[in-house]
């Protein structure tokens, strides 16, 4: 037997403690052959707990003995660094295996346990670590060089067939706790537009909450304006004028704050706020911003200074100004409010919670659920829809559709940078639904477009993306026995998703 240390995890000479380190663990030493090595005797006992190797015989383990050099070390200990040269099938004799991988954050891909077989194996393809492999424990590691598999082979007959049952299982592992962590990315992506879109309106709401108390009580405020009226004749023209002065200000509302484009907002509180001090108001730097809010005229005010005299005039306004403010308080709000609900009811819609896995599925809802959820991220960009209404309701895993929209409009929206033009197009041709979004970024390169849809292919840097986004699409959508397609030039990119709309012996 032989102790020399394998070469995947021999230190580099520029390689820093720091990119030694395991990841999200401590600074870590490297696993190296034990200062006396271990009788071959212990190491065929060792080999014979090993599930994978269960059954060969006495001579059979010898070799592995023999031709096999062992590592061993502490805890954190490193056993591989992603991206190194991987040349050695290695047998874990000993202790736990954690695997990370820098693009999956904190999530630990796989554990391997004491009586595990990783590392390269005969007819694999591997060439360097996919992951980063440190210790959980103190451990004890068997390797077998690469260069000995062929007489591995003719030596142990059955290690073909035993390492190809390995290939297939660790191929479903890595894809299962790559897609884990795909979800967990696209839901801390949801989660943060969530926080985004309700934090905007909940703080508006609070805010005007707060604001309106200061509006509640005020006995004490009329009162004193009932005083300053002269005669009940007075007092009535000024309800009349509130009257009128509501109305006025409902139109602009109604109009969503449309005042001919002739004054802007700080424009209209400036003149307001020279009127008001003209004609000797109190506080007139209050009172311009919310009449200026609530669009309402200077000859507003001029009537009312025309019909009341001027012992009564300035606190009639102040008392105006009052009640204004708690309307549009209020009105904020039942907004925001109403803001919180709809994002409530996007959040259900996208998701299809409490709802059958398979339902008729409203394609124009669906999507507009998903740039709901995305909202925060469509800054500076503006959204064409192209919908045909009467589009009939499609059989189909409602809570996949969304993941989805989900991923094709976050790539749309990702490629044009916050500046752009994002046309999505819903309609029917025959019995199949076309689902198409445009987007006006740069395009895709030629060179890699054949391969945008393979499972772990991004361009974007380490740790932003899994590369699995366009990849679910993918399955999700064949999985729907529908097709989804991509055509792009510079300027221009489409991708089309096609889907059947009656295949209910599909589910």
């Amino acid at each position: 037997m032989t102790s020399q240390t394998p070469e995947a995890v021999e230190q580099p000479a520029n390689h820093s403690p720091l990119e030694l380190r395991p990841f999200g663990l401590g600074y870590g030493q490297l696993c190296t052959a034990p200062p006396v090595p271990t009788p071959v005797e212990e190491i065929v006992e060792a080999l014979r707990g090993v599930e994978l190797l269960q059954g060969l015989t006495d001579e059979e383990y010898l070799w592995l003995a023999t031709h096999s050099s062992e590592r061993v070390g502490p805890d954190q200990a490193i056993i591989f660094r992603e991206g190194a040269p991987a040349h050695h099938f290695s047998v874990i004799l000993k202790g736990e295996v954690c695997v990370y991988r820098k693009n999956s954050g904190l999530i630990t891909l796989s554990i391997g346990r004491t009586g595990k077989v990783t590392g390269k194996l005969p007819f694999s393809r591997m060439k360097t670590w996919g992951g980063g492999g440190s210790t959980s424990g103190p451990a004890w590691i068997l390797d077998v060089h690469e260069d000995l598999f062929p007489e591995m082979l003719l030596a142990i007959p059955s290690m073909g067939q035993r390492c190809a049952s390995i290939l297939v299982e660790r191929t479903r592992d890595f894809t299962r706790a790559e897609q884990q962590a795909e979800k967990l990315d696209a839901l801390g992506k949801l989660a943060a537009n969530l926080s985004h879109e309700l934090k905007n309106p909940a703080s508006a709401a609070q805010r005007a909450a707060l604001s309106l108390l200061s509006n509640i009580d005020r006995d004490e405020e009329l009162c004193r304006l009932g005083r300053l009226f002269d005669s009940e004749e007075e007092f009535s023209l000024y309800r009349e004028w509130i009257c009128r002065a509501q109305r006025i200000v409902e139109a602009a509302a109604a109009a969503q704050r449309a005042d001919g484009g002739a004054l802007s907002d700080g424009d209209r509180e400036d003149v307001l706020l020279r009127w008001l001090e003209a004609h000797r108001v109190p506080d007139a730097w209050k009172l311009a911003p919310v009449f200026a809010a609530a669009h309402l005229p200077v000859a507003s005010l001029e009537e009312l200074a025309s019909q009341i005299g001027a012992k009564a005039f300035p606190a009639a306004v102040a008392s105006f100004s009052t009640s204004l403010n708690a309307r549009l308080t209020v009105k904020t709000i039942a907004d925001s409010s109403s803001r919180i609900f709809s994002i409530i009811k996007a959040i259900q819609d996208y998701s299809y919670m409490d709802q059958a896995p398979v339902q008729d599925v409203d394609l124009i809802q669906s999507v507009e659920s998903a740039l709901t959820l995305l909202h925060s991220q469509s800054q500076g960009i503006t959204i064409i829809r192209d919908f045909n209404p009467s589009m009939p309701k499609i059989m189909a895993y409602g809570g996949e559709l969304s993941q989805v929209w989900t991923a094709l409009i976050e790539n749309a929206f990702a490629a044009m940078n916050g500046h752009g033009v994002l046309k999505i197009t819903i309609t029917l041709n025959g019995e199949v639904a076309f689902i198409e979004f445009w987007d006006d970024g740069p395009g895709i390169d030629p060179a890699i477009s054949s391969r945008i849809f393979e499972p772990f292919f991004t361009t974007k840097p380490i740790g932003q993306a899994l590369g699995l986004g366009l990849d679910t699409v993918r399955r999700i959508v064949h999985k729907h026995l529908g097709s989804v397609t991509v055509q792009s030039v510079s300027g221009s990119t489409c991708f089309q998703v096609r889907l059947p709309m009656n295949r209910p012996q599909v589910y």
